[in-house]
């Protein structure tokens, strides 16, 4: 059986069910294409946390806590590892298993380029750097004084489904990007009645997750500064208040030095929400998610204004789970048909209006969302695609 490692983030994102699932799709669905696979990760213990985010010691901390949880319930013990960041072990297999693995491995999918240069990484036989973050990405390696870089891979995988396209406004640096779609896991989401088709009078239940802050910081692009999510959310402020017979939530992680953003919100008719609290684990995360009736975001200027082709992972499980998504244009109809449980808009009134269309036939974008993944977004068929597109055999 052919060795697969999948290297990402998990325990450096405690009380983030939704980051779990990232991961997840990638290592439970290379299983089940016939690989070996494991999941390896690198933390700082001194970034670790509780629950109330205090620093806590590694064994008390929140992230220890998330990994656990993640590992016991898809059953992945003997398949995970955590080492800290100078490569000592924290979690999981020993080193020198670890070691075996990696020298087993056909191919390294290393997340968001996680493990980088470590050493435990040099002897799997391909590493195919996979991008969740296009524009960001792309921007930081053209900039000699950041110290990030692409380099040592063998391939460069990227969920821009745009991205070196002839319009494509940011330098490649000689680099070749293969798009993909988010890999998801169907089984794991599987559609249930939304909750507005039982109840006909209860409101139509917009959510999302989401960060209030972008966590990286503003890009610029031949001189331009982007601006960042928070500034598209303002932009649609009012949506609540032009959508009779529908309700937003926003599941969101705001610093408390955002106050004014947050009563801004409620005075408009945003429920807010705490991530920590309804979405911390994947069942939480899961939970939430189908306990809504659709999505609807807003996306990262930097996604947007390059028209990168960028598809969330948190709309994939939307769209898995039944539930349509209403989120904004990043240049998808360039690469993919939407209008029935994908919606995408480009301004607030298009907004209100493809929200309209949710509200007026709940269980035709319903059945067309589920549709829409079953056809694209099923990890057997994303995952051997790429394995296909890559050269690379189960």
């Amino acid at each position: 059986m052919a060795v697969a490692i999948v290297a990402g983030a998990i325990a450096n994102k405690p009380l983030n069910g939704g980051e779990s699932w990232v991961r997840l799709s990638w290592l439970l669905g290379l299983r089940r294409l016939g690989f070996e696979v494991y999941f390896v990760e690198m933390l700082d213990t001194s970034t670790c946390v509780d629950a109330a985010g205090e620093p806590a010691a590694f064994a008390d901390s929140a992230n220890a806590d998330q990994l656990d949880t993640v590992v016991r319930e898809f059953g992945l013990r003997g398949s995970v590892a955590l080492l800290d960041d100078r490569g000592g072990w924290l979690y999981g297999l020993e080193l020198g298993e670890l070691a075996e693995r990696f020298g087993e491995a056909e191919v390294l999918f290393d997340l968001s380029g996680h493990l980088g240069r470590a050493a435990v990484a040099r002897s799997a036989r391909r590493r195919v750097y996979v991008d969740l973050d296009p524009a960001f990405t792309q921007v930081w390696h053209a900039d000699p004084a950041l110290s990030f870089t692409l380099s040592g891979y063998d391939s460069y995988v990227t969920v821009g489904l745009n991205v070196g396209a002839a319009a494509w406004p940011i330098p490649l640096a000689g680099l070749e990007w293969i798009p993909t779609l988010p890999p998801t896991l169907l089984d794991e989401w599987r559609s249930e009645p939304v909750a507005h088709s039982c109840d006909r009078d209860a409101p139509y239940r917009f959510t999302t997750i989401a960060t209030w802050r972008s966590p990286f910081g503003a890009i610029s692009i031949d001189g331009r500064t982007l601006a960042l999510k928070h500034h598209e959310f303002r932009r649609v402020i009012a949506l609540p208040q032009q959508v009779a017979g529908a309700e937003f939530e926003l599941a969101l992680d705001i610093h408390a030095a955002d106050a004014g953003d947050r009563q801004a919100l409620r005075a408009h008719g945003w429920s807010v929400a705490s991530p920590a609290i309804v979405a911390a684990t994947p069942g939480s995360f899961r939970d939430y998610v189908r306990g809504s009736d659709a999505e609807f975001s807003v996306a990262q200027p930097a996604y947007v204004e390059t028209a990168s082709g960028w598809f969330s992972d948190r709309t994939a499980a939307y769209l898995a789970a039944g539930r349509p998504a209403l989120v904004q244009d990043t240049g998808l109809g360039n690469a993919l048909a939407h209008g029935e449980g994908l919606l995408a808009f480009a301004t607030p009134s298009e907004a209100a209006e493809c929200a309209r269309r949710l509200v007026a036939e709940p269980l035709a974008h319903a059945e067309a969302a589920r549709r829409f993944a079953e056809t694209h977004l099923n990890s057997d068929l994303v995952l051997a695609r790429l394995l296909e597109t890559l050269g690379i055999g189960g």
